[in-house]
C-alpha cells in the first residue's frame, strides 16, 4: 500500500522521523497566516489523521508551496538582473569620474547624465554630484544649483548626500538668496552635534549678520569656535568674527594662548623677574 503524503515524515513505528526536519529556515519568511497554518499542518501529522489533514490542507498547502517557489526563482531572476545592472553603473560612474580628473567636464556630465533616472539611489545619486561639480567648474551655477536641490529633494537618496546637497546648494548661489530663506533652508544642518554644523553654522551666521541681527550672528560664531569637531581654520575664524561682533568665544584663556603659542603674560612676567 502506498504511504500518504503525511506517512512520509514518520518512521516505521509511528514516530515523527528527525532526517526530515529542514535545517535551514526558507531565506522568504512566511507571514503570522502562513505560520499558524504551518502549526496546525504539524498538529494534524502528530494526531495521524492523514485524510482529515489531506482534505483540509491540501489545496492551501500546494498553494503556498507554489507561492514560494514562484517567488524565489523571481528574487533569482531579480538579484542576477541587479547584480549586472550594478556592475554597468559603476562602470559609467568610474567613466564620467575619469574624465572629471581629466578636466573633461562636458564629457563628465553626459556621461554622468545616463544614470539621472537609475533606479538605485546610490548611484543616481553619485551621477547628479558629478553632474553638478562639472557644471560649477564651466560656470553654469543655476545647472549646478538645480542638481543639488533634486538631490537634496531625493527622498530615496542616503540622507549624508542629501544634507552635503543642501549645503553644497545654499552655498553656491548664497549671494543670491534671501537671509531668511538661508536660514530656514540650513536650520536643521546649524545645530551642534550635527555633522554638518561647521559650514551652515557660518553661513546660517552670515545671513543673521545680513539681517542685521548681530546678536544671533555671534552667538552662533562663538558656538562653532567652541566646536571641537569644527577645522580648526573655520574655528579661528569664527572666534575672530565672535570677537567682532562683541561676544567672547574663548573658554580658557589660558589654553587658547598656548595652543596659540602665545606665552601667558605672568610667565612672561616671572621669566623677566628672573
Amino acid at each position: 500500500m502506498a504511504r500518504s503524503p503525511t506517512d512520509l515524515s514518520k518512521t516505521d513505528d509511528g514516530k515523527p522521523s528527525d532526517e526530515q526536519k529542514p535545517e535551514d529556515k526558507d531565506p522568504a519568511a512566511p507571514s503570522a497566516e502562513d505560520e499558524i497554518l504551518m502549526r496546525e499542518i504539524d498538529e494534524a501529522v502528530r494526531k495521524d489523521d492523514a485524510g482529515e489533514f489531506l482534505s483540509k490542507y491540501g489545496v492551501p498547502l500546494g498553494s503556498l508551496l507554489a507561492v514560494l517557489l514562484i517567488g524565489f526563482a523571481g528574487y533569482l531572476f531579480w538579484d542576477s538582473q541587479n547584480e549586472g545592472d550594478l556592475e554597468e553603473q559603476s562602470e559609467t560612474l568610474v567613466q564620467a569620474l575619469d574624465a572629471s580628473e581629466q578636466e573633461e567636464y562636458a564629457s563628465a556630465a553626459t556621461t554622468a547624465a545616463d544614470l539621472n533616472n537609475a533606479d538605485t539611489p546610490g548611484a543616481r545619486t553619485s551621477a547628479r554630484f558629478i553632474q553638478a561639480n562639472a557644471a560649477l567648474e564651466e560656470g553654469k551655477t543655476d545647472e549646478a544649483v538645480a542638481l543639488f536641490k533634486q538631490i537634496a529633494d531625493d527622498a530615496d537618496a542616503p540622507q549624508p548626500l542629501r544634507d552635503l546637497a543642501r549645503v553644497r546648494e545654499v552655498a553656491t548661489n548664497f549671494d543670491q538668496r534671501k537671509p531668511a530663506d538661508i536660514i530656514a533652508v540650513l536650520k536643521d544642518l546649524a545645530e551642534p552635534g550635527n555633522p554638518f554644523f561647521g559650514s551652515a553654522g557660518e553661513m546660517t551666521a552670515i545671513a543673521h549678520m545680513n539681517a542685521g541681527d548681530r546678536d544671533k550672528a555671534g552667538t552662533m560664531f562663538a558656538a562653532i569656535a567652541k566646536d571641537e569637531d569644527a577645522p580648526e581654520t573655520l574655528r579661528n575664524r569664527a572666534r575672530q568674527m565672535a570677537g567682532l561682533l562683541g561676544v567672547d568665544a574663548i573658554e580658557d584663556v589660558e589654553e587658547f594662548l598656548e595652543d596659540e603659542g602665545v606665552v601667558p603674560a605672568d610667565e612672561a612676567g616671572e621669566g623677566a623677574s628672573e
